[in-house]
């Protein structure tokens, strides 16, 4: 048989994900990792591995005596090149969980280009590895392909933005990093300048103050993938750097940018995840309606669940824990978990202890078990009163009613914590569905007590309604801004605002936040 170079594919190679039946019989030369060596006595089998795939490779030595010994030498992550023939796999061979799996490739020639000692983790499986040692084996790690996959997710992610908002008449700027410091929410990171001893650049938090540079200069679509940096503690979803899509639109109003970014959201989700939307469009709640609701203003709405006010049902309540906090002024909440009416004590205090540790002096329980109600409460209670602190809620038998009593910030994040903890729990959210909405109308402004000054919840630069501006110098804590966060299971995804253009109402702001 005489056999024929393949045509390279469409991105101008043949790799270890690319061939199939129909080149069979054709000479390849592959390049890639050994991701499993198998030795059947006579034949050696290796799967070869690049970013695209995985190939069979397959060494005969009736066909090749050198590189069948070659092949013995071989162990996981030797780096090889292979010369060789493409053939259909023989019958009952055919591996239907590969996309190569209808061929293997029969080696007449291999060079071993660099040897391997053994991983200090596995590449070729998942698994759950030490992150410190990842992090030290970090070309390891991202060699693995659930590494890859992430890496190329985010490269198709970030291609489909670009041209998705091209398409809309966007311009891509990028902007500096070496930039003045400028007031926002966290400390900036600070670069010391060689050639001005004592003076220093700002990395940017975000790119504010120079997209509305753009803005004012007549660019009215603006967008960058841009890097922000900031000194501040990290979290499980923060850190000193990370990547933003950024975007700024001139005269527009705010459901404009919430429809773009919808739109957008949705072709992500729906072409590069097989997740499920939960609703379209997206919904939309104020903040305090977020925080009423469900205690926090980044909801996971893939459960219910909800935040109950029972301070109306508890007016004249003989509990004095209670008509104590409602005299001061605080509330009452209730969340409703169903079928833990069973919980121990030992596991009430566990609760209790969450609720404790995110700012509430206390956690009142109910138990709606098959013999009655079981409470240490209870007998402080109405007939009444547990009705409503129970049916009236929404509890049955079998459920489980939890509330906490004390100002409401408090209220909001202790039973907050208590809803995401059960809804981990009791696995009430569907990994499958991605519950996307909109939180709007945050406040402007919140007061530092350290700085005794307001300051912009968001960024000073945010308007405002100005049915609300009467409240600039009465009652600033209420102002709503024109502020809204994109949310998703729980997570807060992005945010912006339309921004203060009338210098009056500027300069206010910046009064009340002691800025000239």
């Amino acid at each position: 048989m005489h056999a024929i170079d393949v045509q390279p594919d469409a991105i101008g190679r043949i790799t270890c994900g690319s061939l199939r039946t129909s080149h069979a019989g054709e000479s390849v030369t592959l390049k890639g990792w050994v991701n499993r060596r198998r030795d059947l006595g006579g034949l050696i089998f290796i799967d070869l591995r690049d970013r695209f795939g995985i190939t069979q490779v397959v060494f005969n030595p009736e066909v090749d005596a050198a590189a069948h010994e070659t092949a013995n030498k071989l162990r996981n992550e030797y780096v090889i090149e292979v010369q060789g023939v493409v053939n259909n796999r023989p019958e009952g061979t055919v591996n239907p969980k590969m996309v190569t799996g209808e061929i293997e490739v029969e080696a007449h020639h291999i060079t071993i280009l660099n040897e391997s000692k053994t991983p200090p983790f596995y590449i070729n499986e998942d698994g759950d590895f030490d992150e410190a040692l990842r992090l030290k084996y970090r070309y390891l790690d991202l060699r693995r392909p659930h590494m890859q996959e992430i890496v190329l997710l985010r490269h198709r992610i970030v291609k489909f933005m670009r041209d998705f908002l091209d398409e809309r008449g966007f311009v891509e700027v990028e902007t500096p990093l070496l930039i003045r410091s400028t007031p926002e929410g966290a400390r900036d990171f600070l670069v010391p300048s060689s050639a001005q001893p004592g003076e220093f650049y700002a990395l940017p938090q975000s790119p504010q103050i120079l997209k509305q540079l753009l803005m004012v200069s007549g660019l009215d679509r603006y967008f960058q993938i841009a890097r922000c940096f900031r000194d501040e503690a990290q979290r499980a979803d923060r850190q000193p750097e990370f990547t933003q899509l950024d975007i700024e639109m001139s005269f527009i109003k705010p459901d404009d940018l919430m429809d773009l970014m919808e739109a957008l959201m949705i072709e992500i989700t729906e072409r590069y995840t097989e997740r499920e939307i939960m609703q379209k469009p997206f919904p939309r709640m104020t903040y305090h309606e977020a925080l009423d609701k469900y205690g926090n203003d980044r909801p996971d709405l893939r459960f219910g669940m909800q935040l109950q006010n029972v301070g109306a049902a508890l007016a004249h309540t003989e509990f004095k824990a209670f008509a104590g906090v409602l005299a001061a002024g605080g509330e009452v909440k209730a969340i409703v978990v169903p079928g833990c009416a069973d919980y121990t004590r030992k596991q009430i205090d566990e609760i209790t202890e969450i609720a404790k540790a995110n700012g509430a002096k206390g956690l009142a329980t109910i138990q709606l078990t098959a013999e009655g109600l079981k409470s240490p409460i209870a007998k402080f209670l109405s007939e009444d009163e547990q009705a409503a602190l129970t049916t009236g809620i929404g509890a049955g038998e079998g459920d489980l009613v939890l509330m906490v009593a004390d100002q409401p910030a408090v209220v909001a994040k202790a039973l907050s914590a208590l809803r995401d903890e059960f809804g981990k729990r009791l696995e009430l959210a569907d990994p499958n569905v991605m519950a996307y909405a909109w939180v709007v109308e945050f406040p402007l402004l919140d007061w530092d007590e350290e700085g005794q000054r307001w300051d912009a919840t968001h960024n000073p630069f945010c308007g405002y309604f100005e049915e609300d501006e009467h409240l600039l110098e009465s009652d600033p804590g209420n102002i709503r801004s024109k502020q809204y966060d994109l949310v998703a299971n729980g997570n807060e995804l992005g945010g912006g605002s339309v921004r203060n253009h009338k210098r009056a109402q500027q300069e206010k702001v910046f009064g009340l936040m002691g800025l000239s």
